[in-house]
């Protein structure tokens, strides 16, 4: 949910996230912020709202709900955001921003409130531990190359998402790498050969890929 008052900034904002494959609703109060906060994944709260101040809706927010919140603000005052992160905001973006990272700022706060940060997973499944860089597979270690390892966290990160081969070259490789994207798929390939015989990554083609867990766990644990 965008909660953004200002439909310069709204408008193109839904638009942009929408093509990064983010099903998006638009609000402009503090009220219809607070309506149902727990039917979304994730909220982007404007600071200057016409009918509550900001920070009052997160604090709001925060009692009632565990979605993450990001806050979008222009108050570029280290006090006023040190408050509102103890207030109960997961992250800020100080506005102008840019979209890679603000896309980059949901995608980890979305991983971190998912994380089982403390307990070690107990069940077999699959295991992506961004803290040591180690995959399980069934309790068996998998050996993964740096790039093979960020290309299964970006899909893991997300499952059932469907990615852009454009997103994963920029997330995993570079927004400005000019090689040939069949390196994608090499990859793709060979990630595919160490997690088994189970289809864990679907190809869509003409779009790109997505991480379809069969009927086993999959756990993200820790943050890179």
């Amino acid at each position: 949910m965008v909660v953004e008052d200002d439909p310069t900034i709204g408008e193109p904002l839904v638009e942009a996230l929408g093509r990064e494959g983010f099903t998006v609703r638009w609000v402009v109060t503090g009220a219809e912020a607070l309506a149902e906060p727990e039917s979304y994944d994730l909220i982007l709260l404007d600071l200057g709202l016409p009918d509550l101040d900001g920070a009052e809706v997160c604090r709001r927010l925060r009692a009632r709900s565990s979605v993450p919140i990001i806050v979008l603000t222009a108050r570029d005052d280290d006090v006023e955001r040190v408050l509102l992160l103890e207030t109960g905001a997961d992250d800020y973006v100080l506005k102008p921003f840019g979209l890679r990272e603000l896309v980059a700022r949901i995608r980890a706060v979305r991983r971190r409130s998912r994380l089982t940060s403390h307990a070690e997973p107990t069940g077999a499944g699959l295991v992506v531990d961004q803290r040591s860089r180690r995959v399980q597979l069934d309790h068996e270690e998998i050996e993964l190359t740096p790039k093979e390892f960020d290309l299964l966290a970006l899909l893991a990160s997300e499952p059932g998402r469907a990615f852009t081969r454009e997103q994963i070259i920029r997330e995993v490789w570079d927004e400005h790498w000019w090689g040939p994207t069949k390196t994608l798929d090499v990859h793709i390939s060979a990630l595919r050969k160490k997690l088994g015989t189970a289809p864990w990554i679907t190809t869509l083609r003409g779009v790109g890929y997505r991480l379809d867990p069969p009927d086993v766990d999959l756990t993200v644990v820790g943050d890179a």
